[in-house]
């Protein structure tokens, strides 16, 4: 097997770097509970883990035999989120993946807010984000939604497009060519299945939306990886209606670069840009060069993902600590069992 019978999947040097001489490998395309299905220049595989499904993600690789997966390789990026609910742990959305589009639709969806999660999710994870704007055919002014997307990041690149028109959904095929991996990302009902359906091929049931707040019901039911027509790889996931942030810090600095910037202008180092003297924040906000509603937004996300990385951490090692006890339980009983002392 040769790097250019995989480059088609989307294998890389960092990959080929991690892999001794006769050893196969093959990409996840499905993660169940109980099996991986992939992908390898031979076919398509079911292969079973010793490893915690969870910690595998769709766009992953793995060494395999045929019939296991042996070991993951290392990521070259990973987007991934708090998990939905009370439970403090994070949940891989996908790995490996160049882009990421961030779908939402130039109606009541629109939200920057959401948006801003999105990209901070994306940067941190080292993806490229590509703002995907659909129902531009029945916006009054679609670019002005566009323009409004672009300014949230100087990172990523905005799009306006009528989901439903073939020829307009493939001009997002730059970014899924080439064993290029896009994701697709975004609330129910904006039409992430319909660009797959162009994209792929794959003609896939997609449900309407209430036209009384744009929101949808969920279409897709879980992540998978499939080929475009373009040549490269689409991985859609189902619509989120949390989008919760966990060790995302870095890429909360990226997106609110700007304001990042503007607190190195502050007379004192410790300011808290409330009543300070000497605040550029303040001094900023006061002048109109920002406003005020994105610089709360700032606040906000850093605070929470403070918190939620936190408490994710704080899971990782009680998980860490239960597993250390539960092998050591079962080691001695293991001893006992054979009569052998500690």
């Amino acid at each position: 097997m040769t790097d250019h019978e995989l480059a088609g999947l989307g294998w890389s040097a960092h990959f080929a770097r991690q892999v001794q001489l006769g050893e196969a490998v093959a990409r996840i395309s499905a993660v169940h509970r109980d099996r991986l299905e992939a992908i390898s220049p031979q076919g398509l595989l079911s292969l079973t883990t010793q490893e915690e499904t969870g910690r595998l993600a769709v766009g992953d690789w793995v060494v395999q035999d045929g019939a296991s997966a042996l070991r993951r390789l290392e990521r070259l990026t990973l987007i991934g989120r708090r998990a939905a609910g009370e439970e403090s742990k994070g949940q891989i959305i996908a790995a490996n993946v160049d882009m990421l589009g961030i779908v939402t639709s130039c109606n009541a969806d629109f939200n920057p807010a959401r948006l801003e999660r999105y990209l901070a999710i994306c940067t941190a994870g080292g993806a490229l984000p590509l703002i995907i704007l659909t129902k531009a055919d029945l916006a009054a002014d679609a670019d002005d939604y566009r323009q409004n997307a672009q300014r949230l990041s100087p990172l990523a690149i905005a799009i306006a497009i009528n989901a439903c028109d073939a020829e307009d959904v493939a001009r997002l095929e730059p970014w899924c060519r080439n064993g290029q991996t896009l994701a697709l990302v975004g609330s129910s009902g904006v039409g992430k299945t319909t660009i797959q359906n162009s994209l792929t091929g794959i003609a896939d049931a997609t449900q309407g939306i209430r036209e009384d707040d744009a929101k949808g019901r969920h279409t897709t039911t879980s992540r998978v990886l499939r080929p475009t027509l373009a040549g490269g790889w689409l991985i859609d996931t189902p619509g989120m209606r949390e989008l919760r942030l966990a060790d995302v810090a870095e890429g909360i600095e990226q997106i609110f670069s700007d304001i990042a910037e503007m607190t190195t202008a502050c007379r004192f180092s410790d300011c808290r840009h409330e009543t300070e003297p000497g605040c550029a924040i303040l001094a900023a906000m006061e002048e109109g060069r920002l406003d005020p509603a994105r610089y709360a937004r700032w606040q906000k996300l850093q605070r929470e993902d403070q918190h939620n990385t936190e408490a994710v951490h704080e899971s990782r090692a009680r998980h860490s600590r239960f597993a250390k006890q539960s092998k050591a339980g079962r080691e001695r009983s293991e001893f006992k069992r054979r009569g052998w002392k500690e």
